[in-house]
C-alpha cells in the first residue's frame, strides 16, 4: 500500500499539467473582466456620487449565476476604494457581505453583527435583542463623517431565510444618522426578487436595477481562454477542450462559473489518469462529476422543508412515471408527507417558491404551460441523473427519519 500511494505522490510532484490552478477557482479576482465592460460603466455611474461623499442610489445587481455581477462589483468597489481620498473630510468604506454563508445571514442579528465586526466593532454573536444591536450598529457608525456602502451578495437568500424587513430597517437608518449615511448594493440570481418584496420596502429603497445577460458561447470561450493561458502549461489541452467547455456553459445558462469549475475538475480529472494532456474525454467526465456532486450537495444542505418538497417530486415522478406532475399535485403530496412527518405545512405560495428554486439550481425543469381563460400551470419534470437517484432518495430519507 505504502508503494502504491507514493507512486500516485511522485506522479503528482511530476505534475504536467497545471501552471497556476487558483487562477480557474471561482474566488480569484482577474485583472481584466471581460465582455461586462458596459455593465462596469453603469456601476461605476451609479456609485460615482460616493466619491463627494453623497449617498447613491441604492444598487440591485440581477443575473443568473456566472454573468459576472459580484466580479463587476468588486472591481468596480476596488477602483472607488483607490480614488477616495485620504484626505477628504468623510471616510468611504465598502463592506461585502455573502448573504448564503448560513452562521452569517439565516438571522437579521446574525447580519448585523457581521456587519458591526466588519466595520471594527464587537458583538456577541448571540443573546441581545435585535433592538440594542441595532443601536450598537448606529453607534459604531456615527461617531464619525463617513458613507458606507454595504454590498448583499445573494441578498434574495437573506429575504428567504428571514424576511424583507431587515431591508427596510437598513433604509430607515438613514433618518437616525447625523453623520454617516449608508446605501446599499443588493446582487441577486432571480430576477423577480424585487417584486416579491413589500411595496413600501420597495418604495423606501429607491433603487436602480441592472441586469447582467447570461455569456454567450463565444464570450465564455474568450474569458476560459484567458484564463487557459495563465492556469495551464502550454500545450497540455487537446485541442476542442476549451471550445467543449465553452458549449456545455452555454447551455446552462451562460454559467461563466460553472465552466471555469469543468476546465478545472477536466484538468485535475487528467492528472489522476497520469495523462500528460487534459482530453475532450475528460470534460465529459467532469460534466458528470460536476452535475453528481452539485446535485447531492444541495440535497445535503437545503432545509428540511426543501428535502420535503422534492421528495414529494421523486414519489410522484415514479409513481406518475410519463404522466405529466404539476406544482398543484406536489403540493398536495408534500401535505401528506408533512403529516406522516409530524412537520410543519408551509403555504401553497411558499413550496411554488421552493419548486422555483429547483429549476434554478436544475435539479428540477419547470415549463410554464397556457391554459387559456383557465391561467397557467407549471409543469415539472425531474432532472436527476438515474445513475443518483437512489442516492439522492437515501440522503433525504436518512435525513428526515423517513421510511
Amino acid at each position: 500500500m505504502g508503494l502504491e500511494i507514493d507512486k500516485i505522490f511522485d506522479s503528482f510532484d511530476r505534475n504536467g499539467i497545471f501552471k497556476d490552478k487558483s487562477v480557474l477557482q471561482s474566488n480569484y479576482k482577474p485583472d481584466t473582466i471581460l465582455h461586462r465592460e458596459e455593465q462596469i460603466k453603469q456601476i461605476a455611474s451609479i456609485l460615482a456620487p460616493v466619491l463627494r461623499g453623497e449617498r447613491s442610489s441604492n444598487l440591485f445587481l440581477y443575473g443568473k449565476t456566472g454573468t459576472g455581477k459580484t466580479l463587476s462589483i468588486q472591481y468596480v468597489q476596488e477602483e472607488l476604494l483607490k480614488r477616495s481620498k485620504k484626505d477628504a473630510d468623510f471616510q468611504l468604506k465598502i463592506k461585502y457581505l455573502n448573504c448564503k454563508l448560513r452562521k452569517v445571514s439565516d438571522t437579521e442579528y446574525r447580519i448585523l453583527a457581521e456587519l458591526i465586526r466588519k466595520l471594527g466593532g464587537e458583538i456577541p454573536t448571540t443573546g441581545l435583542p435585535t433592538e440594542s444591536v441595532y443601536s450598537k450598529f448606529i453607534e459604531i457608525i456615527d461617531k464619525e463623517k463617513q458613507l458606507i456602502v454595504l454590498i448583499f451578495d445573494e441578498i434574495d437568500q437573506a429575504v428567504k431565510k428571514i424576511s424583507d424587513n431587515f431591508l427596510y430597517n437598513l433604509t430607515r437608518l438613514n433618518s437616525e444618522l447625523s453623520n454617516a449615511q449608508i446605501c446599499i448594493v443588493g446582487i441577486s440570481n432571480d430576477l423577480t426578487f424585487l417584486d416579491s418584496l413589500d411595496p413600501r420596502i420597495k418604495s423606501s429603497l429607491s433603487e436602480e436595477e441592472l441586469v447582467f445577460p447570461p455569456y454567450n458561447a463565444l464570450q465564455i470561450q474568450d474569458i476560459l481562454n484567458n484564463r487557459a493561458e495563465n492556469s495551464f502549461k502550454k500545450g497540455v489541452l487537446e485541442e476542442g477542450v476549451v471550445a467543449k467547455c465553452a458549449a456545455f456553459a452555454a447551455r446552462e445558462h451562460g454559467d461563466a462559473r460553472r465552466a471555469l469549475d469543468l476546465l478545472r475538475v477536466a484538468g485535475e480529472l487528467a492528472e489522476r489518469d497520469g495523462s500528460k494532456r487534459v482530453l475532450l474525454k475528460h470534460i465529459d467526465e467532469a460534466n458528470n462529476k460536476i452535475e453528481r456532486d452539485k446535485i447531492l450537495d444541495v440535497v445535503k444542505t437545503e432545509p428540511k422543508q426543501f428535502q420535503l418538497v422534492l421528495l414529494s417530486i421523486i414519489k410522484l415522478s415514479e409513481s406518475q412515471k410519463k404522466e405529466p406532475i404539476f406544482t398543484g399535485d406536489v403540493y398536495n403530496l408534500y401535505q401528506e408527507v408533512c403529516k406522516t412527518n409530524n412537520t410543519e405545512i408551509l403555504t401553497q405560495r411558499r413550496v411554488g417558491d421552493i419548486v422555483q428554486e429547483f429549476d434554478m439550481l436544475g435539479i428540477i425543469n419547470v415549463t410554464v404551460i397556457s391554459k387559456g381563460r383557465g391561467g397557467r400551470m407549471r409543469e415539472i419534470k425531474l432532472a436527476i441523473n438515474n445513475k443518483i437517484m437512489e442516492e439522492v432518495k437515501k440522503i433525504i430519507k436518512d435525513s428526515l427519519n423517513y421510511n
